[in-house]
């Protein structure tokens, strides 16, 4: 026997305390009566001997003796230990994405919960229990702990992944454990079905359940007409499915296709709209299955995402804006220059022909034939210079690569002008059109470090709209002055997106599917979001005090859509031996019963001494 508290045995200092106070107390209390009661009293027990009045004093000491002792005992918690009473456990839950399939009980997740649960109830007190969570990380979540409701509540707190991770990690870990101790009971909570299991038991959560899958989706936009490509599987059974279409701002699809696939074969489907814009394109199959996560997929415009928002102040925008709508499917708005109150919220600011007070700090600024110097522009104005006859720009042959990422697919055709504005740059910009050496359309990065373009001239007083050059140019200019954000908006589970940070980004909010909260580091150029959950992620980056809103999708591994995996092996390596390891009989709760009789009886005595024995 051993005790849990045995400083707890310090309570038996009161055994000789009790006694002790037994010797001393008073035996009987001095009364003044009648000496015929005293006599016709003596008379009484004289005729009838009682020899429990001689005991009953000595019984109650016993008792609160054994009361003391069974309480000193009950707060040391005596514990008995029964050799090979118990056993040790590790247990490996598979936390992939096919573990959210749902079954007739639940989704296999919490079935594998539930059974090692049942595991836990049933095994000899003084077990031991180690769990090896596999998801998106391998996670020891609990190590030879012999606490099983304590081991129950962290069970519980686990969610799937949706990720298809490797079980090498974890059979490294059961590995180390079954070389220490060869009797461990090692077992594995899984839907995948290993070929080969050596000393590990397969605990397999799976049935044979119908689940259908969509990926590979991509589309194609040309004028009005969106095509939409992509391939869908019935991993149980052949199947006919219908693929839903949904463009944003629609809750029905706006065209459909039905598919009939055969089980296990990738089939190709293709389904058509007419559109003139979209934000995002969704393709869902309607039908009903185990899981619902990996029945859709979804691609987002990045052309209409709030990051290509321009704000065009100009008392003529048609021109400006016809360029700039040909480059990039942007959300164009546009207001007078006497109306200019700076706005903010925009990815692009073009000033044409107007000088605004100050500079834009959250997005990109465009200065065309602005005729009068901006404070923080980097650039000051001089004077403006016209000719009697037009004249002819020279362009750039610098070999810089901003030079030639803006000069790209250009010819070099003659861009002639009848007057220009000289201006003098004084921060590092790239000159890309000249006259006699002065800048004439060059770009840059402003004081605010936002990336800006500068129009020299007029664009109505010059021959530019006509030229081939001159929508390559817009477009290269639009590109740059829209960095890219995000290289695509369809990823699959377990990737990991880049995001550009930009000038002037304060913070980058993430909400994901599930929608849990995070923020991304802005400290260096780019930041990283872990996409390990299924469908929509909304991403915040606010620039300057705006916020600019845009999305990307995380579809299911394909891997983890079968509803009955298979693998290799999850072995280990060694002899199994029968061998358990010491259980334990918890004997407080019969200390409390013991506790319980004595101090009944203890009371017993003490009603039958004092009011039976007169």
């Amino acid at each position: 026997m051993s005790f849990l508290y045995p400083l707890g045995l310090l309570g038996l200092i009161g055994i000789p305390i009790l006694i002790l106070v037994y010797i001393i107390k008073t035996k009987y209390t001095e009364q003044t009566i009648a000496s015929t009661y005293l006599w016709r009293l003596s008379e009484k027990f004289l005729k009838r001997k009682n020899p429990i009045s001689r005991l009953a004093g000595i019984i109650s000491l016993i008792l609160q003796i054994l009361a003391v002792t069974v309480i000193s005992l009950a707060i040391a918690h005596p514990i008995l230990t029964v050799p090979a009473g118990a056993d040790e456990y590790c247990f490996i839950l598979d936390g992939s994405g096919s573990m959210n399939m749902a079954e007739s009980d639940g989704t296999r997740f919490e079935i594998a919960k539930n059974r090692i649960n049942e595991v836990i109830d049933s095994s000899g007190n003084g077990s031991l229990y180690t769990l090896i969570y596999v998801g998106d990380t391998t996670l020891t979540v609990y190590e030879k702990s012999d606490d099983p409701e304590l081991c129950k509540l962290l069970l519980s707190e686990l969610q799937p992944s949706y990720s298809s991770p490797d079980i090498s990690e974890a059979m490294a870990m059961a590995q180390r454990l079954f070389s220490a101790n060869p009797g461990a009971e090692l077992l594995i909570f899984t839907d995948t079905d290993y070929l080969s299991h050596q000393n590990v038991k397969i605990v397999n959560v799976s049935s044979e359940v119908k689940n259908y899958s969509i990926s590979d989706m991509s589309y194609t936009y040309s004028g009005n007409d969106l095509t939409v490509t992509g391939n869908v599987i019935s991993h149980k059974g052949d199947a006919v499915l219908n693929i839903g279409l949904y463009l944003s701002g629609y809750t029905s699809p706006v065209s459909s296709v039905a598919v009939t696939t055969a089980e296990g074969e990738h089939t190709p489907f293709t389904v058509t709209a007419k559109t003139a814009g979209f934000s995002s394109v969704r393709c869902a199959i309607e039908e009903s299955d185990s899981l619902a996560e990996d029945n859709e997929y979804v691609i987002f415009n990045v052309q209409k995402n709030e990051m290509f928002k321009t704000l065009i102040v100009s008392d003529n925008p048609f021109f400006l804006k016809s360029s700039i709508s040909s480059a990039v499917s942007a959300d164009i708005d546009t207001v007078p220059a006497s109306e200019y109150t700076g706005t903010a919220g925009y990815g692009l600011y073009v000033f044409d022909s107007f000088v605004p007070d100050s500079l834009p700090t959250d997005g990109t600024v465009w200065l065309v034939n602005v005729d009068g110097s901006v404070s923080g522009s980097g650039f000051s104005v001089q004077r403006e210079i016209s000719f009697e006859t037009s004249a002819v720009l020279e362009r750039s042959s610098s070999t810089s690569s901003v030079a030639r990422a803006l000069l790209k697919d250009t010819l070099g055709d003659q861009i002639h002008v009848t007057e220009y504005i000289k201006c003098a740059p004084y921060r590092n910009f790239t000159t890309l059109y000249s006259y006699n050496s002065n800048p004439i359309i060059f770009a840059g990065v402003n004081a605010n470090g936002n990336r800006q373009v500068v129009f020299g001239f007029d664009l109505h007083k010059s021959n530019i709209a006509v030229l081939y050059d001159y929508p390559v140019l817009i477009r290269n200019l639009v590109d740059y002055s829209f960095p890219e954000i995000v290289d695509r908006t369809d990823f699959v589970s377990g990737d990991r997106a880049e995001i550009n940070v930009i000038a002037n980004c304060d913070s980058i909010r993430v909400d994901s599917p599930l929608g849990n909260v995070s923020y991304l580091d802005t400290t260096g150029a780019f930041a990283t979001l872990p996409l390990d959950e299924v469908g929509t992620y909304r991403i915040t980056m606010t620039v300057a005090g705006s916020p600019r809103i845009f999305n990307v999708f995380s579809a299911m591994q394909p891997e983890e859509s079968v509803p009955s995996p298979i693998s290799e092996s999850a072995d280990v390596i060694g002899d199994a031996a029968d061998l358990g390891i010491d259980g334990i009989r918890d004997l407080l709760t019969a200390a409390i019963i013991a506790l319980a009789v004595l101090f009944s009886a203890d009371w017993m005595v003490y009603c039958y001494e004092k009011y039976q024995l007169r």
